[in-house]
């Protein structure tokens, strides 16, 4: 401001007399002021009252020379056109109001009281002239600075907020992403809980069996077995315990209520088609999406369907070498969502089509050879039985490429009540 205000106040014309300027420089001031609500206004208006006066004699030393007391008689009236716009600005309390018409007409307010005290002075060291007719003309520049200021100002915070929305979108969907993604692994875990407890259990009682039959039979060698057991039993307690504790914070995290956990499916399928695409750029792959959704659908759970649509699209980008497409379809039925994923990649044999969805099975394998874990599909088949849907593959030869479809009910996938 300090830099500013001085440089713009000698873009300027004189409306009325020789002495009077109508500059760049209020209109600046008032946006400055509008913009930095933590610095006082009335020691704005002193400290770039004295700047302008400052810069305007030593600019009129440098170009014309001249005496110094006729530069400061000539100048200082316009400290206190700054001052006096610094103090009623603060006096009214300006920044406390956010209505654009408000601003707007104190504003001029403002530039009218600063310009009367500016010619009071003007007055006094040149005996210079003021009538009505002057006045109306510093009204009628006043409305148009003033508006020009806010308006201008306005549009700055539209641009600053639009900015602000974009990078919340943005943490957002990388949230969500990562939440679905911790979602997916709540689900293996609470089924490596079962089967703890199921190990647990079964290790107890043949425990409990090794012991009868040391019992019964009186042999120094099922003593051991039976302490192998216990142990076995404890260990597997242990572990069980631990998951929970894991299981116990994943699901806090995931039951985050800072956003909603239910989203319109236009929305979750652009999450998921962004998120592949940087995915598949870091693969060196260039995929092309299609998106094809149809039916009015209600807001489904953001992380269900989520963990459902990246698991299919992630193996659909790791199944294509290097170029190729992905077709997205949702379509709303009666009492399901069905959606098809697609692509155009190699396909999958007819003797693997049994076999895809088993754990560890894979037949994708990364630069250095080191395969894929191999349960993305089993993933998506255990949580496509848990919604009690249904899952279909079509490939080669019948089509160019693989499609996976899915009906999944709606009534375990929207927000119940």
């Amino acid at each position: 401001m300090m830099m500013v205000v001085p440089l713009a106040g000698e873009i300027s014309f004189y409306p009325f007399n020789e002495s009077f300027r109508v500059s760049f420089g209020t209109p600046t001031f008032f946006f400055f002021l509008l913009l930095l609500r933590k610095i006082p206004a009335l020691v704005s208006g002193f400290i770039i009252g004295i700047l302008v006066v400052a810069f305007r004699m030593t600019l009129g030393l440098l170009l014309f020379g001249g005496d110094i007391s006729y530069l400061f008689q000539a100048h200082y009236p316009t400290f206190f056109y700054y001052f006096t716009f610094g103090c009623f600005f603060q006096l009214l309390k300006v920044n406390r109001n956010h209505l654009s018409l408000l601003l707007g007409f104190l504003g001029i307010i403002l530039e009218i009281l600063a310009s009367i005290a500016e010619l009071a002075f003007q007055y006094i060291a040149f005996s210079s002239t003021f009538t009505f007719a002057d006045m109306w003309k510093v009204s009628i520049i006043a409305i148009f600075r003033s508006y020009f200021t806010v308006g201008f100002f306005n549009l700055m915070r539209l641009y600053q907020s639009r900015l602000r929305e974009e990078e919340m979108r943005k943490q957002n969907e990388q949230l969500i992403t990562l939440i679905a993604t911790l979602y997916e692994e709540s689900i293996h875990l609470s089924k490596t809980l079962i089967n703890s407890e199921n190990i647990t259990k079964e290790s107890y009682r043949l425990y409990q069996s090794l012991k009868n039959l040391k019992n019964n039979n009186n042999q120094p060698q099922i003593d051991l077995l039976c302490e192998k057991a216990l142990k076995i039993a404890g260990e597997t307690h242990e572990i069980k315990k631990d998951n929970q504790r894991i299981y116990i914070g994943l699901s806090k995290l995931i039951s985050n209520k800072s956003f909603s956990e239910y989203m319109d499916i236009n929305e979750l399928v652009n999450i998921a088609v962004k998120t592949n695409k940087k995915y598949a750029h870091s693969l060196g792959k260039n995929i092309e999406f299609l998106l094809d959704i149809q039916g009015l659908h209600p807001h489904y759970h953001v992380y269900k369907m989520l963990s459902i649509v990246n698991n299919l699209i992630v193996n659909s980008i790791e199944i294509i070498s290097e170029a190729g497409t992905i077709t997205i379809c949702v379509n709303k039925l009666p009492d399901c969502v069905e959606i098809k994923i697609g692509d155009n990649g190699p396909g999958i044999s007819p003797k693997r089509r049994h076999i895809i969805f088993k754990p560890g099975f894979t037949s994708k394998y990364d630069k250095s050879g080191t395969p894929s874990t191999g349960i993305g599909l089993t993933y998506v088949q255990e949580m496509v039985e848990r919604l009690e849907g249904k899952m279909m593959l079509e490939s080669k030869p019948e089509i160019n490429g693989s499609i996976f479809t899915l009906w999944l009910p709606i009534q375990h996938l929207v927000q119940k009540g």
